[in-house]
């Protein structure tokens, strides 16, 4: 009961006529940022933050998650009409969406995923709800090995259940932390890695980074690909709305399936894109309408839009209750509440209790008014791919420009965001990840602040890591996943291949 009378009091914060309005707009900016192939949730948040420097902490968190919610919604929107994914997460959309436009049905393609995204983050809004307060109570009696203990486990996580090479992690994670060192030590009070350079005295800014990395980053890769667009074109109707609400009833368990996958995937490092496949695969499998999976079936719509959305949702659970971002999205919303002073963690919930709650209301209210604004605006969005994407692109190099100038007011910042932009291009190019990079830049010093705190308690004994059951816990927990792509490749070895069955019936030329 607590938690509803809390989050009725976040409604309060959050239906003033102010809000509301940003929340309109933040979710028209994010379908239009997720309508733009390769921009995404993480860069529309990075490159949209500076404006909410002079708001209140609670209108700018708002702003920022219906930014996110907007740019969840609208990547389905390319992904039906044209066959190009807005984002990583909607390409398993693609598998069914774009063959039910081409089959005429592009209206009930969009309802079902609107739909179905609406159903997804209902469902982690909902967990968040109950979930988060009991977690960053838990959190409350942590201690300095707990706090790097939880780091740790974060870290590794990424090495253990990221997708791709181990050592591309490994080496995009220790830039991060090497960018993260910079300027003045916080325990000492000493200069590192300055090189004489009076304006890396202040480190290098988390937002100039992931503006760099992010929007410029992209925004080089989509010039190289020559972006063309050319697709269905989608009208959304009361009727065929009604229509498509009437049949998904049938696939509820599906929906219920997806939900359970992303929330997991979410809270875990895992995200949103492994959560849709994984989800498009359980489908197929498990449906008796798999074997036509590809070739317009509305289940294949349902499956990976729900998952996606509550994975995306999901990861701000460990944001908020922990101070632990589980997706870039979530490390840049993070960086965001550090930038207005606020320190995400367990007591944020105790000394922060309007913003928490103000943001959680916010969650079911931009859900819901995302639906309403992507049913109803479809074909306008639709028409942002007809203009040339040499337009396009100057215009959001200028928004970047103008948001890294404005963190300090000075001109390197520009530069500085220009080179972290090729370093985000050539991340991409060389397929490494740029998630490790990011959350090593945002948590880097915290941990280390953390480990030296346990270190100084303990007289450097490392063994104050495994102190107690629940420190040893996590701290064990941390080193399996790190050391996991070792292991999982030794018990491969290790496992004897299983007989060929009727080998006779194999053909012996």
């Amino acid at each position: 009961m607590n938690e509803l009378n809390a989050l009725f009091h976040g409604f309060s914060v959050v239906l003033t006529p102010m809000n509301l309005l940003l929340m309109f707009v933040g979710i028209t900016l994010g379908v239009l940022i997720g309508v733009l192939p390769g921009l995404g949730g993480a860069n529309g948040v990075a490159i949209l933050l500076p404006l909410t420097f002079t708001m209140s902490p609670t209108s700018a968190i708002i702003m920022l998650s219906c930014i996110y919610w907007g740019a969840l919604f609208g990547g389905a929107i390319t992904s039906i009409l044209f066959n190009i994914p807005g984002e990583p997460w909607s390409v398993a959309t693609t598998f069914d969406g774009y063959p039910m436009a081409q089959d005429g049905r592009a209206g009930a393609a969009l309802t079902t995923a609107f739909t179905s995204s609406f159903i997804g983050a209902l469902a982690a809004v909902v967990m968040i709800t109950f979930l988060a307060p009991l977690v960053a109570k838990f959190a409350l009696k942590f201690g300095p090995p707990e706090y790097f203990s939880v780091y740790l486990l974060t870290f590794c996580s990424f090495v253990g259940m990221g997708k791709g090479s181990p050592f591309k992690i490994l080496a995009s994670m220790a830039i991060g932390f090497a960018l993260a060192a910079v300027g003045i030590d916080t325990v000492t009070g000493q200069l590192r890695l300055t090189f004489g350079i009076h304006e890396l005295m202040r480190g290098f800014d988390f937002l100039i980074a992931v503006i760099g990395l992010f929007g410029i980053g992209e925004i080089l890769l989509s010039m190289e690909e020559k972006l063309a667009f050319s697709g269905k074109t989608g009208a959304i109707n009361p009727r065929v709305v009604l229509d498509t609400w009437k049949q998904l009833p049938k696939y509820w368990v599906t929906s219920v399936r997806s939900a359970l996958v992303g929330i997991w995937m979410g809270i875990t490092p895992g995200g949103a894109t492994p959560a849709s496949f994984m989800s498009y695969g359980l489908a197929k499998k498990m449906s008796r309408s798999g074997p036509k999976f590809g070739t317009g079936e509305m289940e294949g719509v349902v499956a990976p839009e729900t998952a996606a959305h509550a994975a995306g949702t999901s990861a701000l659970l460990p944001m908020l209750a922990l101070g632990i971002p589980g997706s870039p999205t979530a490390a840049v919303l993070l960086g965001g509440l550090l930038i207005w002073g606020l320190q995400p963690g367990p007591l944020l919930f105790v000394e922060q209790k309007d913003f928490v709650w103000g943001l959680i209301a916010s969650m079911y209210l931009g859900n819901l008014a995302g639906l309403i604004v992507v049913l109803t605006t479809v074909p306008l969005f639709a028409s942002i791919l007809r203009i040339p994407f040499s337009i396009i692109a100057p215009v959001i190099v200028v928004i970047c420009a103008i948001g890294a100038y404005t963190v300090h007011n000075a001109m390197l910042d520009v530069w500085f965001m220009m080179l972290f932009g090729v370093v985000g291009y050539v991340f991409k190019k060389l397929d490494y990840p740029l998630a490790p990079l990011v959350l090593a830049l945002v948590l880097g010093d915290k941990a280390e602040d953390s480990f030296r705190q346990a270190m100084l308690v303990s007289q450097g004994q490392i063994s104050i890591l495994w102190s107690n059951p629940l420190v040893g816990t996590i701290s064990t927990l941390a080193v399996v996943l790190l050391l996991w792509p070792l292991l999982s490749r030794l018990l491969a070895k290790v496992r004897q291949p299983k007989p060929k069955q009727f080998a006779e019936e194999q053909p012996v030329d």
